[in-house]
């Protein structure tokens, strides 16, 4: 712009110039005998303004066309280096998409693991359940077998041995097992496993009470399981203060099925002092 200003300046200069020197020739009286030596040398200066107008035209152009050649290369260079900072936002954008699906992979692979181990977990306790019933030893099985004359068994506990608590909540059904024992004839109950082991055939009596603290969301529930069967359910939920729950069952047994109690997934029970949750049975008679 500075270039293109300057030269318009001078264009205007020279035609003024010109212009005045056409006017004063124009106007100028010549006496007839001195017309032809003086017109002469006004020409000659008027040919010498308009060469060096001129020449000081094409200083001004070449400086204008190295001007723009000047801005023709940083024009180049600029458009480069947008170009360049464009293929290189794209880069990114196709690597943050990428990124997006890796992540949304990712998570649909973890909440598929959480599936997993939820599962891995239930099959855990059962195997648990089941191992500690295998656990049981033939010579104690054959010793129950073989001792005819067991006809008194019964037993009666409580959750908590000592102090006051909760048990549970876990992800997965539980077995319980209760550790104050204030009854156990026959010793068909145990207070390491809570399993009850029919020591002959015949009916037996269970009965559970299950303490229940008041929980917005957390009910309190325990299962009679027989042999890794769901036989009945105690279940109670209150939002506040302390409530209870109790059932019971008459089942038939042959010797080394197993009775327990299963805290039920997501729930829990509470005990203390006063023995509040427990666990009995005792046999009817045999068969």
């Amino acid at each position: 712009m500075k270039m293109r200003m300057c030269f318009l300046l001078l264009l205007l200069i020279c035609s003024l110039s010109t212009a005045q020197l056409q006017t004063d020739s124009d106007n100028e009286v010549i006496p007839l005998g001195k017309q032809a030596e003086p017109q002469r040398s006004e020409q000659q200066n008027a040919l010498d303004r308009q060469q060096t107008c001129t020449q000081d035209l094409h200083a001004v152009l070449r400086e204008m066309s190295t001007s723009l050649a000047e801005q023709r290369v940083e024009t180049r260079h600029l458009q480069r280096e947008s170009e360049a900072q464009a293929a290189k936002l794209r880069e990114l954008e196709l690597l943050k998409t990428e990124l997006d699906k890796q992540k949304t992979e990712l998570d649909k692979q973890k909440t598929e693991l959480d599936k997993q181990q939820q599962q891995l977990q239930a099959q855990a306790a059962e195997l648990i359940t089941m191992k500690a019933r295998s656990n049981v030893t033939e010579s104690h099985v054959e010793a129950l077998r073989r001792d005819d004359e067991v006809k008194q068994v019964a037993f009666s506990a409580s959750l908590l041995a000592s102090g006051s608590g909760y048990v549970g909540p876990f992800n997965t059904h539980t077995p319980l097992v209760f550790r104050h024992v204030v009854t156990n004839i026959g010793n068909a109950y145990s207070p390491n496993t809570g399993f009850f082991i029919a020591p002959v055939r015949g009916a037996y009596h269970f009965e559970f009470y299950i303490g229940a603290g008041g929980h917005p969301s957390l009910a309190s529930g325990a299962v009679l399981v027989k042999n890794g069967g769901h036989i009945f359910i105690a279940w109670e939920h209150q939002t506040s203060h302390y409530g209870s729950s109790a059932n019971g069952a008459t089942l038939l047994l042959e010797v080394g099925d197993v009775v327990f109690l299963r805290l039920w997934q997501n729930t829990r029970i509470f005990d203390n002092e006063n023995h509040l949750s427990t666990f009995s049975g005792h046999l009817l008679f045999t068969t």
